[in-house]
């Protein structure tokens, strides 16, 4: 079931953000802080039981939003949480979306392309840890 998270959830929202090697913490703090005022989006992937599996954290700008993170917890990747997660947001979504991938992790290029997004370009320098690859799905 993908709905919008709760600030009760919090604390496995950033045991799921520990997972990522490029998080957004600060983004994350300010939805926690006050997700009505904050401009961040935050939609879950939640299990039979109601728990967060996986989240999608999105900044909605002028026409385009952008995917700042998307983490699914290993147990339960492979079930589709994150291409629903990316459907949903999409869905909700006025105008184009974007999102940023290293570009050395193909399972996650393999699921923007299967989900529609195309390729843009090479962000040089945009991860710590190097460059990323811009996709875009209007």
């Amino acid at each position: 079931m993908i709905r919008p998270a709760t600030p009760a959830e919090e604390p496995a929202l950033v045991r799921l953000q520990s997972r990522l090697p490029e998080p957004s913490p600060g983004l994350l703090d300010a939805w926690a802080s006050d997700p009505v005022a904050s401009p961040v989006e935050v939609l879950v992937s939640a299990t039979e039981a109601g728990r967060p599996a996986g989240y999608l954290l999105a900044v909605p700008g002028n026409g385009t939003a952008y995917v700042a993170e998307l983490v699914v917890a290993p147990g339960h990747r492979r079930e589709g949480r994150a291409a629903a997660l990316l459907s949903a947001y999409v869905a909700g979504s006025e105008g184009s979306v974007t999102v940023t991938v290293a570009p050395g992790n193909e399972a996650a290029r393999a699921l923007y392309r299967d989900c529609g997004f195309e390729r843009v370009r090479r962000l040089p320098g945009f991860f710590q840890r190097g460059d990323a690859v811009l996709y875009r799905r209007d």
